[in-house]
């Protein structure tokens, strides 16, 4: 199993349920339903336009816990983008990583263990969407780059994780990420 290093920058929440920008905080912690109190907090979740499978509303597992985003990813975004920086909190991430290059790549079933002990799953890429590119648009005041998100972040939007063993993630802590077999 090949294992990598990164470092935790921050950690974000949502407490506002009608808010889709998070705020940095000290540390979070996750337990089987993700960070209480976050907007994506639960086991499950309704269907949206991601599951072509389901009926919009059927409730499914909620494999979209927790987002992470990484300052390489990120940075690659503003550069296409043409702006000074893109913030975790526009993204609406819960954490930013650093030290990993092509966080978003990563594969599903990769483990990503805190030094706490609490280990997240990644499921999959964070499909870019409008609502964080209308966020980087109103940030710059630049009207266009909502558009021009979607396109500048595929493949650098990071990933949507459940978590698999509770624990605490604080800013600062080193995180192993496994790979899967």
């Amino acid at each position: 199993m090949n294992v990598y290093e990164a470092r935790t920058e921050s950690v974000l929440t949502t407490p506002d349920p009608d808010s889709f920008v998070t705020h940095a905080q000290e540390r979070i912690t996750v337990d089987l339903g993700g960070i209480p109190g976050d907007r994506h907090y639960g086991l499950l979740r309704p269907a949206d336009s991601r599951q072509k499978l389901y009926p919009r509303g059927t409730m499914i597992a909620n494999r979209r816990q927790i987002s992470i985003v990484s300052v390489e990813d990120n940075a690659e975004v503003a550069e296409r983008l043409g702006v000074e920086n893109i913030l975790p909190e526009w993204l609406g991430a819960n954490v930013l990583l650093a030290g990993f290059e092509r966080l978003t790549l990563l594969p599903p079933g990769a483990r990503l263990l805190f030094e706490s002990g609490a280990s997240l799953i990644c499921e999959g890429e964070n499909e870019p969407c409008i609502a964080p590119g209308k966020e980087i648009a109103a940030q710059y005041g630049r009207p266009e780059l909502a558009a021009r998100f979607v396109k500048a972040a595929k493949q650098r939007r990071g990933i949507v994780c459940s978590v698999e063993l509770p624990g605490v993630i604080a800013a600062g802590d080193k995180v192993r990420i496994a790979l899967p077999r």
